[in-house]
């Protein structure tokens, strides 16, 4: 049993550092100053690998080392940070952990697009106007043109993504024996 939990640790451990390591070197421009990374992507394999509590945990790690790193939003982008990916990442896992087959993985990561965007449009209107510096106004100016599309296309991306890369993520964590076997993840890697 502690072989499982150190097994488990070790992985958790090594998708908070792939998630930090997307986030600072993967940043692309895609809605004016707008950014993409695509640590979601990471965060959310975690959660179908081990449930929301995993993506959580992950999800704060790497937003606060961010915080202190790499990030130029103090402590408002941390927590517009922690939001984003948890509204994504546990919201797909959540609906996974339901539906442990392929449908509920894509059904699961549907829903954490839709969450998300749904979710950072509030939040971009609550928040962002203490981190950027500008009036409530200028933000709500932003919303439709720069915030929608942004969150559209990011959470698409953090879908398909997912989707791609969860099986041979977990067939290569299986073959390094950091993840067991479950009936559950082989429904959505096509074994019976």
């Amino acid at each position: 049993m502690n072989i499982s939990k150190t097994k488990k640790l070790t992985t958790i451990s090594m998708l908070c550092a792939l998630a930090y390591a997307a986030a600072a070197v993967g940043r692309i421009p895609l809605v004016l100053f707008l950014k993409y990374d695509p640590k979601d992507v990471i965060i959310a394999i975690g959660g179908l690998l081990f449930g929301p509590i995993t993506s959580l945990a992950v999800t704060v790690i790497v937003s606060v080392v961010e915080m202190f790193t790499i990030s130029e939003t103090g402590v408002f982008g941390c927590i517009m940070n922690i939001i984003s990916s948890c509204s994504f990442a546990c919201t797909a896992a959540s609906v996974y952990r339901k539906k442990p087959e392929l449908s509920g993985a894509a059904l699961g990561l549907l829903c954490g697009w839709g969450c998300q965007v749904a979710v950072m449009m509030l939040w971009n209107y609550l928040i962002a106007p203490l981190y950027m510096g500008y009036p409530r106004e200028a933000v709500v100016e932003l919303l439709l043109p720069a915030f929608l599309p942004f969150n559209l296309i990011k959470g698409g991306l953090n879908a398909v993504i997912t989707m791609l890369l969860y099986k041979p993520v977990v067939t290569a964590l299986r073959h390094s024996h950091l993840v067991e076997s479950r009936q559950g993840s082989d429904k959505v890697h096509g074994k019976r």
